[in-house]
C-alpha cells in the first residue's frame, strides 16, 4: 500500500481563502481562477467552482487534485486570469519566479492571493510579493500570513523578468543541470554521493534510479557500470524531468556507448511498471516539514516487488532510518556496505 504523503495544509488553505471569507475580496461567479502550487483539500473544495484550472508539478499532489474532480494542468501561454491563488514553494527563487509566473498570468486589474505560514518565511514571503505587485493588503489566521495586490499594469516589469529568469535549469557545481527547488539542487547531495562511490562496476542490464531528482545518480550508473544498457530514472516532481534529461543525454554521450533512457513523471509508491536488473536509490523521508519514513520503507517494497530473480537494490539512507525491518522482509540477503558521516550504505538482493 503507498503511504499517506503528508496532509494537505488545511490551515493554509482556510487563510488563502479568509478574504474572500470575510468579504475583503469579492470573487465573480464566472471568474476565471488560476491556482499555482495548488493542494487539494476542506476549504478548496468548499471554495472552488467549475472552470478553476489547478497546477501543481508534484505527482501525488496532482494526482490528489485530480481524483477529487478538480482540472489539473499548466496555463496556455497568454492565458490570463481573474484571480491567481499561489501557495509558494519554501526555496525564495522557485517562489520568486512562482510570484512573476502569477503575474504573467493575471489580467490587468485582476487579484494575486498568496498565502504563507509564519514558520516558513511569511514576512519575507510578503516583501518579495510587494517587490513585484506594490504595497499588499494582509490578514493573519492559523500562524500563516495571507496577503493580495491587483495586478495592476504599472507592475516592475524588471523584477518581474529577472524573477522568471530564476526558475530557468542552470549548471551547478559538478557540472550537473539543475533548477532551484528540486532536492538538493545546487550540489552533490553527500549521501548521494557515498552510495555512487560504493556502486560496483558489475552492475548491468536494465537499471532504475528511484526518486532520481535531477539524474545524478543515474548519471553515476552510466559512467561508472559499462554493463549498464538502459536506465528509467522515476522522479515525482516534473520539474526535474528537464534537467534529468539533459544530464542524463551527456552522460550517454561521454560513455561513447549505446545506453538506452527513460525518464518519467511517476509516484514511486504507487509502484513501478518494469522490472529491472538493479535499482538505485536516496529515497526520500520527508515531505515539507513532516518526517514520514514510510516514504523511503515505500520505496524499499516497490523496488523488492520491480526486480528480477537475484537483482540488487542498493540504497542510501540516513543512518538512523529504521529501514532494516522492511529489508529483511523482502530480501534473500542484506548486507551493510558502509556508514559514514551519518549515512549508510546497503545492498540488498532479491532470491
Amino acid at each position: 500500500m503507498a503511504p499517506s504523503f503528508a496532509a494537505a495544509p488545511e490551515t493554509q488553505l482556510d487563510a488563502l481563502f479568509l478574504p474572500l471569507a470575510t468579504g475583503d475580496l469579492q470573487l465573480p461567479a464566472d471568474a476565471r481562477v488560476l491556482f499555482l502550487h495548488a493542494r487539494d483539500g476542506r476549504r478548496l473544495r468548499e471554495s472552488a467552482r467549475p472552470g478553476w484550472l489547478c497546477q501543481q508539478s508534484f505527482r501525488p499532489f496532482a494526482h490528489a487534485l485530480q481524483s477529487a474532480g478538480f482540472t489539473v494542468g499548466e496555463p496556455a501561454q497568454g492565458e490570463r486570469f481573474d484571480l491567481v491563488l499561489v501557495l509558494p514553494p519554501r526555496q525564495r527563487d522557485e517562489a520568486r519566479a512562482m510570484f512573476a509566473r502569477a503575474a504573467r498570468h493575471a489580467q490587468p486589474g485582476a487579484v494575486v492571493l498568496a498565502a504563507v505560514p509564519n514558520a516558513e518565511g511569511a514576512k519575507s514571503a510578503e516583501a518579495d510579493f510587494a517587490m513585484l505587485f506594490g504595497p499588499a493588503r494582509n490578514l493573519s489566521k492559523h500562524k500563516c500570513r495571507v496577503f493580495w495586490a491587483t495586478a495592476e499594469d504599472a507592475l516592475d516589469l524588471d523584477v518581474q523578468a529577472r524573477w522568471e529568469s530564476l526558475d530557468a535549469s542552470r549548471r551547478i557545481d559538478g557540472g550537473y543541470v539543475s533548477r532551484p527547488g528540486l532536492f538538493a539542487w545546487d550540489r552533490i547531495d553527500p549521501a548521494s554521493a557515498l552510495l555512487a562511490a560504493h556502486l560496483p562496476e558489475d552492475l548491468h542490464g536494465r537499471v532504475a534510479d528511484l526518486g532520481a531528482g535531477y539524474g545524478y545518480l543515474a548519471v553515476q550508473l552510466i559512467a561508472r557500470c559499462p554493463g549498464v544498457t538502459a536506465v528509467d530514472l522515476y522522479e515525482a516532481q516534473a520539474r526535474a524531468l528537464e534537467p534529468a534529461r539533459a544530464n542524463l543525454a551527456e552522460a550517454v554521450a561521454a560513455s561513447a556507448r549505446e545506453v538506452a533512457v527513460g525518464v518519467h513523471w511517476h509516484d514511486v509508491t504507487a509502484g513501478l511498471p518494469h522490472c529491472y536488473d538493479a535499482i538505485v536509490s536516496n529515497p526520500p523521508f520527508h515531505q515539507g516539514r513532516a518526517d514520514l519514513p514510510e516514504l523511503g520503507r515505500a520505496f524499499i517494497e516497490a523496488a523488492a516487488a520491480a526486480l528480477l530473480p537475484g537483482g540488487r537494490l542498493w540504497l542510501v539512507a540516513n543512518r538512523h532510518l529504521p529501514y532494516e525491518a522492511t529489508l529483511a522482509s523482502r530480501f534473500a540477503e542484506v548486507r551493510m556496505v558502509a556508514v559514514q558521516e551519518g549515512f549508510k550504505v546497503i545492498e540488498a538482493v532479491c532470491a
